[in-house]
């Protein structure tokens, strides 16, 4: 099989994932951009968290061109990226029982916020804490993972259970578990992940929808423009310093 012909099979996988989690989640969804509305015009802030590869669909709504200002991230040192050496220390970090709680009770995070946690699988301690702790605090989570995971492989948590049981919205992103999209008789494992690819759109539709129910109410969305159109920083800028003590970024 010629490479194009792999090429074009992935992007149909990417394309027919897409079409479900757009036809399959959407109330999901509008309930997701709902809660971040709802928590914006409370005067809420908002947070994003993922581990290993999941922290990509985090990081991409947090300080984005056409995205909402007040999305930041809620870092865990040594699990935000493959940056750290070695790589695998981060998945190892995953599976540590109590570093969520250590992280939430010393970060801003406070009742009536919103995080959002990202996690593939949702069965590492890391992430099911992280939903367990920061909704003991009055914190509403929407928890983004496939949730078939929770019916093909077991918790790594203390209490036996997934993120998706601890969120108060769940967004599936149907990703097979194991995450590879295609196989060839030559190759020996599976490949081709597309996790990345629904995930980020899942996050991106979300904040589509949360900018537009803040419209609807009168509320301006505090939303960020691009840095490379004129008159971006300025407009950047304005947003920044009314939101300022709702952005934790810039500090």
């Amino acid at each position: 099989m010629s490479d194009r012909k792999l090429a074009a099979q992935f992007f149909d996988a990417a394309v027919a994932l897409l079409q479900r989690v757009r036809n399959e989640e959407a109330e999901a969804v509008d309930a997701a951009g709902t809660l971040l509305a709802d928590t914006v015009a409370a005067g809420g802030r908002l947070f994003a968290f993922g581990a290993g590869h999941s922290s990509l669909a985090a990081q991409d709504v947090v300080y984005r061109a056409g995205g909402l200002a007040l999305m930041n991230l809620l870092a865990v040192p040594g699990v935000v990226g493959v940056d750290v050496v070695p790589a695998t220390l981060g998945s190892a970090l995953e599976r540590v029982d109590g570093l969520a709680s250590a992280v939430l009770d010393t970060s801003p995070l406070r009742a009536g916020d919103a995080l959002v946690v990202v996690s593939l699988s949702g069965r590492n301690a890391l992430p099911v804490e992280m939903a367990l702790h920061a909704r003991s605090l009055g914190v509403q989570v929407i928890g983004v993972t496939s949730v078939a995971y929770a019916t093909r492989t077991t918790s790594r948590h203390a209490t036996g259970t997934f993120l998706k049981d601890h969120c108060d919205v769940v967004l599936d992103s149907k990703i097979a578990v194991g995450d590879a999209e295609l196989t060839l008789d030559t190759v020996p494992a599976p490949f081709a992940p597309a996790s990345t690819v629904v995930t980020s759109a899942l996050l991106q539709a979300v904040m589509a929808t949360a900018a537009g129910a803040l419209a609807e109410r009168g509320i301006e969305p505090p939303l960020l423009r691009s840095g490379n159109v004129d008159g971006g920083h300025d407009w950047n800028g304005r947003i920044m310093e009314e939101y300022r003590d709702r952005i934790f970024y810039r500090h």
